[in-house]
């Protein structure tokens, strides 16, 4: 199923400028308005002390560990494109971001709009699915079937005994992805989907994974693959980590036959970047592997602060965070800010 990533002698340059150019890295920056306009992240956050802005859940201390609260909204032309599908993801997409930071779901709710009860049928029955394949109950929510387009968010509490973050890579550590490459692309979106065909026994044992590895002490960092992609998500974990990474290309776990800056910017059903020092790598990787996910170390978390991409002897950067934020969130928000007083 794994072959090294098909990039060609002469094509390294033309991914760079894809990459630099995709949208879903850039969608990314709305974050940093809506988190400045409501005064979260940056300065204030860290002078008061506040919840930590930029990760997967809102990681809410509770205990000895903490509760995990988090919400993922859908694009309308998603929704109205494939509506079931849209729904399985209004589950399959919060849990990810559960186990990203080493946490188990217990429950979601969901806001749903509709032209009316056949519009919204779609939706329901892939939400109903989703959690009866993941387990997780669906514990109630809202619903407008009144309105002209369909359109759908869900948000999911979870609890996690220790943290996996995204402020938590340190310069030298290795760079791990982790994605489960049995499926398929599910057009027309970049979306590539290994879950709605697997048992429940399967995506349950996969994702406790993620909180296993914490607990165990095996990574102190993580953030599941977004529509960013590998590249993109690896720029949000270093910017709330106030580092840069260096990322090998042709090491990235990829299917067979695909375009590899497609891939590189596709969202996986199943992809988790984590951190980890040299010596609890092997136990990483055998870990996925056991479970026949294909994970590798793909590169080095580094101290420059910039996101930068590697084929052979040919190195480029894609972001710098010493020019430019991107989430505004995490350590560097406040460096920048301090440095333009």
């Amino acid at each position: 199923m794994r072959a090294p990533l098909p990039i060609g002698p002469d094509a390294f340059e033309a991914i760079v400028a894809r990459l630099r150019a995709s949208a879903g890295l850039h969608a990314k920056a709305d974050i940093a308005r809506a988190a400045a306009r409501l005064g979260l992240g940056g300065t204030d956050a860290a002078l008061s002390g506040a919840i930590r802005v930029g990760d997967d859940c809102a990681a809410l201390p509770d205990g000895e560990g903490y509760l995990l609260f988090a919400i993922e909204g859908f694009m309308n032309a998603f929704v109205a494109e494939d509506p079931w599908f849209a729904g399985w993801c209004g589950v399959m997409v919060n849990v990810s971001d559960i186990a990203a930071m080493g946490g188990r779901p217990l429950a979601v709710v969901d806001a749903v709009w509709a032209a009316g009860e056949d519009g919204a049928a779609p939706v329901l029955d892939g939400l109903r699915a989703a959690s009866e394949r993941f387990g997780v109950p669906l514990v109630g929510g809202h619903t407008n079937l009144s309105t002209d387009r369909g359109q759908l968010s869900v948000a999911i509490l979870g609890r996690a005994n220790r943290l996996l973050t995204s402020f938590d890579a340190r310069p030298g550590e290795t760079l791990i992805a982790a994605i489960d490459l049995r499926g398929r692309y599910r057009a027309p979106f970049a979306n590539w989907e290994a879950a709605t065909g697997a048992p429940a026994a399967q995506l349950k044992g996969d994702l406790e994974l993620l909180p296993l590895i914490a607990e165990r002490g095996l990574s102190r960092a993580a953030k599941d693959i977004s529509q960013a992609g590998v590249v993109g998500t690896a720029a949000m974990l270093a910017e709330c980590s106030n580092v840069g990474v260096e990322i090998a290309l042709s090491r990235v776990p990829a299917p067979e036959g695909v375009d590899p800056a497609r891939w590189l910017m596709s969202f996986p059903s199943f992809g988790y970047l984590l951190t980890a020092n040299e010596a609890e790598v092997p136990a990483i990787l055998a870990l996925f592997e056991a479970r026949g996910i294909k994970a590798a170390d793909i590169g080095t978390i580094t101290a420059d602060h910039r996101v930068s991409v590697t084929h052979g002897a040919a190195r480029e950067v894609i972001w710098d965070f010493t020019a430019r934020g991107l989430l505004g969130c995490g350590p560097s928000a406040l460096t920048r800010t301090e440095d333009a007083a």
